[in-house]
């Protein structure tokens, strides 16, 4: 039976991976790396995410503290999402499971072709 995400087991590893499980969440950090930005300005640099699905994504990111959502109260609304200090811990991870990820292509390529 899955895991749900409001329902993690006792595994240090499925708590990892139900803060950044989701189709787009790795690219969402990804993009943040670079800085803070607008929700529109993360919509247009991720081809392929529906509103829905980012808006989705960035409120589970903040829940979780990993990013944060910075409201300039004006209208229209100026929204900024950053990586938040906890979230920055997450860095190394990232980074190895970047990684990871190259060597794991490139090793499934020539299966590919």
């Amino acid at each position: 039976m899955a895991v749900s995400k409001k329902d993690v087991s006792d595994c240090p590893i499925d708590a990892a991976l139900s803060v950044i499980d989701g189709r787009w969440k790795g690219t969402i950090l990804w993009r943040l790396s670079d800085g803070p930005m607008r929700t529109a300005e993360l919509r247009r640099s991720i081809p392929g995410i529906t509103e829905r699905m980012l808006i989705r994504h960035l409120h589970e990111l903040v829940a979780d503290g990993i990013i944060d959502r910075d409201d300039a109260g004006t209208v229209p609304p100026c929204v900024h999402y950053s990586i938040s200090e906890y979230g920055q811990t997450l860095a190394p991870v990232l980074g190895a499971l970047c990684d990871w990820g190259r060597t794991h292509m490139q090793r499934r390529a020539p299966a590919r072709q």
